[in-house]
């Protein structure tokens, strides 16, 4: 860390920042840890088991599954990207994290959270078609189909979240060095900064509102166009059915977007009535509670994944 010879203030290009976790919590962050830890856990081991039963049962190698795939990796990720610096800052307290490791850290969770907002979107539209054209689904959506459209959600994060890191890169001078915050957020990082940031503040609304505005129109229309077919059918148990293919996803999709809505909405217009620590504890129950209970959501009501997990208990309890 150098100083300016401008002023003893400010400081030129940190050699690393200082992540305090939440901020006026103090010693009580320590017991967080109860419930950070085992939704890191379950995260990792959930997410792990998706991974695996869909890569052993060559019968789960169907569009569904290879979405659902994509969303449990894209969770493991996004759960990685912050859960190890948080337990640390919660467990240790204040801890260093390197200048370019924040930036990287920054870059991998906002791209992660635009994936997983796209593939969700991806999973309404393959709903969408599964109840409201059932006869052509299978020639409508593929399994090259959904890796192009992987592959076109990987490749739109990174182009659309890249400028958040080089915008804060282009700084030379900071305020101080103290991220009152459990991750390198862009936001909390942006508030450091000596000079304008005007750019930087706008890009970020224009990007939460172009991803997660998209993806939310998209899916409210999916499912528009599934209840209008669902509403149409002749018996309620065929509608009942028909509804049920479309639980789960209507699960994750809420435990994703309420805590995010509200982790938004807190920053954006409520940083005057919401404390900061309930905002920066609502943006890490945000990035970290979907990774742990979509495995759940799934592997309890999906009857071909649950099925599968039984009969690998069961067969290792047997050898026992």
């Amino acid at each position: 860390m150098v100083e300016t010879p401008q002023s003893n203030s400010t400081f030129l290009y940190p050699t690393f920042f200082l992540l305090t976790g939440i901020p006026g919590l103090g010693g009580a962050q320590t017991w967080l840890t109860m419930v950070f830890g085992p939704m890191y856990l379950l995260a990792l081991l959930g997410n792990g088991a998706l991974l695996a039963v869909i890569q052993i049962d060559s019968t789960l190698h169907q569009p569904m599954f290879l979405l659902l795939a994509t969303l449990a990796a894209t969770d493991l990720g996004l759960a990685t990207s912050i859960a190890p610096s948080l337990l640390a800052v919660l467990w240790f307290g204040p801890q260093p994290v390197p200048y370019t490791a924040c930036l990287v850290q920054m870059f991998f969770v906002h791209a992660l959270t635009a994936v997983e907002s796209g593939v969700l979107l991806a999973m309404a539209c393959d709903r969408a078609v599964a109840v409201g054209r059932p006869l052509h689904y299978s020639i409508l959506v593929t399994k090259a189909r959904v890796g192009y459209a992987a592959l076109a959600l990987v490749l739109k994060a990174v182009a659309i979240v890249v400028p958040f890191p080089l915008l804060v890169a282009q700084f030379e001078h900071f305020h101080a060095k103290t991220i009152h915050h459990a991750y390198c957020a862009h936001m909390a990082v942006v508030e450091l900064v000596v000079g304008n940031t005007r750019v930087n503040n706008l890009y970020g609304l224009a990007l939460s509102l172009a991803v997660s505005g998209v993806d939310i129109l998209g899916i409210s229309g999916s499912y528009g166009l599934i209840a209008h077919t669902v509403l149409r059918l002749p018996t309620r148990e065929a509608r009942a059915k028909a509804f049920g293919t479309c639980s789960s996803h209507i699960c994750v999709i809420l435990a994703f977007y309420v805590p995010g809505l509200f982790s938004y909405l807190t920053h954006r217009f409520g940083h005057h009535t919401v404390p900061k620590p309930v905002h920066i504890l609502f943006s890490n129950i945000y990035l970290l509670l979907p990774p742990a209970l979509n495995p759940l959501i799934y592997g309890a009501r999906t009857k071909q994944i649950r099925d599968r997990l039984l009969e690998t208990f069961a067969f290792k309890k047997s050898q026992f």
